[in-house]
């Protein structure tokens, strides 16, 4: 497993952008898919997207396309998660997760159970 450490959560008025890190301990961390969840209190996990081990795929929820950008550099051990035009409807606890060798299709169902390891969380809250 690797260990997971998000930063870069905040608060922010609506229409404003953050961009979160994630880094990685371990030296595989080019093994693994990386994914963004996000939970809002009352609410299930929800998947916000994904990278595939290269870099080279990406996925996202349909609550974020087009607003979201989620890479990965493998040098630094990190991947990253820019939200631009956020809405009040964004706000909630981001965590990453990791998922071994996990296929980018199995990534993208959005699965939670499909995670191996998970960061702690940041709060992201977007005001009006």
């Amino acid at each position: 497993q690797v260990q997971l450490v998000e930063s870069g959560g905040g608060l922010v008025q609506a229409g404003g952008s953050l961009r979160l890190s994630c880094a990685a301990s371990g030296r595989t961390f080019n093994n693994y898919a990386m994914a963004w969840f996000r939970q809002a209190p009352g609410k299930e996990r929800e998947f916000v997207g994904g990278v595939s081990w290269s870099g080279g795929r990406t996925y996202y929820g349909d609550s974020v396309k087009g607003r979201f950008t989620i890479s990965r550099d493998n040098a630094k051990n990190t991947v990253y998660l820019q939200m631009n035009s956020l809405k009040p409807e964004d706000t909630a606890v981001y965590y990453c997760a990791a998922g071994r060798f996990l296929a980018g299709q199995i990534m993208a169902s959005g699965n939670p159970a499909n995670f191996d390891s998970w960061g702690q969380g940041t709060q992201v809250t977007v005001s009006l």
